[in-house]
């Protein structure tokens, strides 16, 4: 008996730990199980055979979920903070393999690789896809493609608020709100502020649905691409992307629009719903990543009329393709690695930036950049004088020392990140452009690569399986801040 008192305890310990992780975590899997009787409806009322898979795929996640919640309901909520690095990983991780149900058992009838790549590429609103044809799927599997992406992006909001702010990853302390108000156990007040963001990006993904609708669209291609144009996540209903709609040029400004509106702080929507007028303009990021696609627009404009586009037509195509990589989106409406070299090095450049902190885009995000032009424009001074005193501000706060480390610490991982992701797909037997332009769009969560494979003309599927799996790992790195992953990797995380 007494022997088996430390394994007793030890059994309570981990339980007590793992206990309100899974019992989040089983209540997100339901969340997600209803988001899958929206598609399972459409093909119960088309009579389509994948209705079959999407019964069976709402089954076995509500019977998970179930069982979870009943070893673990008597569980308080309340997280330590050493717990939500836990639950950030596990939740997008097991979310992205549960999403996948429907593509293995449904008409696609994917591998269990390519099924789990599409879903990670969807809930991280990478936009990469390994299906060709989807214009002959059925109604319910492409709605429910647009779902995956349009969840993942409510997620990546609230992550990017609430959640990294409090974990002070990659600089993310400056976005401290009200949202990341935690307590010393980690259960955010979060009511008030969560309400009215999924207030707005339910109703700006409903002005989108019905822009596109009247635009032109079919319903059920508006719905995908407001959904997928909201969370920029960049799926679409046909293997040209967005190139099907390439002679609708109404439809490329709207979807610019909608796609620069994903990219938004949401934070800062609420501030000017609640009568901050000038809230969007006098942030820092706004203005930064509105100046910085004016300047590349007007850069590749210049450059496909002085090489003889039309005008109207370089400028709608411009705006569309670099507001889509920029904000990572990832739709396409031309191959723009045909555009010469000049565009092609220019979109692998932008391919790293990233929206704004507290948006749906993915990247290394708009505010890292400028925080690092600050602590260079701060070196050079101390190089010039020696003992100057110079205060650091951004958005009118101070950027601390452990902010600063941060940036640093995130931007280090990142490279290194996408170096070693890209050493091992060469190793896979990928060309150099393939394997660093797929680590790159990978990381960066934009979509589309570059080179005749994996370009805004390609498609995954050529791709080994263990490359595939690389990618998985890359998207779900960079959606979640890259830190949030590495600390985890660390012996001394589990030293407690």
């Amino acid at each position: 008996m007494t022997s088996m008192t430390p394994w007793f305890y030890r059994s309570r310990d981990v339980y007590r730990h793992w206990a309100p992780v899974f019992k989040i975590i089983s209540i997100l899997w339901m969340v997600l199980a209803l988001f899958m009787l929206v598609p399972l409806v459409v093909l119960l009322i088309e009579n389509d055979p994948d209705a079959m898979a999407f019964g069976i795929s709402v089954l076995i996640i509500l019977g998970a979920a179930a069982l979870i919640w009943l070893l673990t309901y008597r569980v308080s909520l309340e997280l330590k903070p050493w717990q939500m690095f836990i639950l950030t990983a596990a939740s997008w991780v097991s979310i992205s393999g549960f999403a996948s149900l429907p593509l293995v058992l449904g008409a696609p009838q994917l591998t269990f690789t390519n099924a789990v790549f599409e879903s990670v590429s969807a809930i991280t609103t990478t936009g990469s896809t390994i299906l060709v044809g989807i214009e002959h799927f059925s109604d319910g599997l492409k709605l429910w493609r647009g779902l995956m992406q349009w969840i993942g992006g409510i997620g990546i909001i609230v992550m990017g608020i609430a959640i990294l702010p409090f974990l002070k990853v990659g600089g993310m302390r400056l976005f401290h709100t009200e949202s990341s108000d935690w307590s010393d156990k980690v259960m955010p007040r979060t009511g008030g502020i969560a309400k009215a963001t999924l207030t707005i990006y339910v109703s700006l993904t409903f002005i989108a649905i019905v822009s596109y609708w009247f635009g032109g669209m079919t319903p059920l291609d508006a719905t995908v691409h407001g959904m997928s144009s909201l969370s920029t996540g960049g799926f679409a209903n046909s293997d040209a992307s967005f190139g099907a709609y390439a002679d609708q040029p109404w439809l490329l400004w709207m979807a610019s629009l909608f796609m620069l509106s994903g990219a938004l702080p949401f934070v800062l929507y609420i501030r000017f719903i609640r009568g901050s007028g000038s809230a969007l303009w006098q942030d820092q990021q706004v203005r930064g990543l509105l100046k910085l696609l004016l300047v590349a627009i007007a850069i590749l404009s210049i450059w496909r009329v002085t090489h003889g586009s039309d005008p109207f037509e370089a400028i709608t195509h411009v705006t569309f393709n670099i507001v889509s990589v920029v904000t990572t989106t990832g739709y396409a409406s031309d191959d723009y690695t045909l555009w010469g070299a000049l565009p092609v090095v220019a979109f692998f450049y932008l391919t790293f930036i990233g929206g704004c902190s507290g948006s749906t885009s993915g990247g290394m995000k708009i505010f890292r950049f400028q925080i690092a032009t600050l602590m260079l424009r701060n070196q050079l001074r101390y190089l010039i004088h020696a003992n100057g005193v110079f205060t650091t501000r951004y958005n009118q706060q101070p950027v601390t020392s452990d902010i600063s480390r941060s940036v640093v610490a995130f931007s280090f991982f990142f490279f290194i990140t996408i170096a070693v992701l890209a050493l091992s797909l060469s190793a896979l037997g990928l060309d150099l452009v393939t394997a660093l332009s797929g680590a790159a769009t990978a990381v960066t969560n934009v979509g589309p690569g570059l080179g005749d494979i994996i370009g805004p003309a390609g498609n995954f599927a050529p791709l080994p399986d263990a490359a595939k799996w690389l990618l998985c790992i890359g998207m779900l790195m960079g959606r979640l801040e890259i830190l949030t992953v590495v600390v985890l990797m660390t012996p001394m995380f589990w030293r407690r």
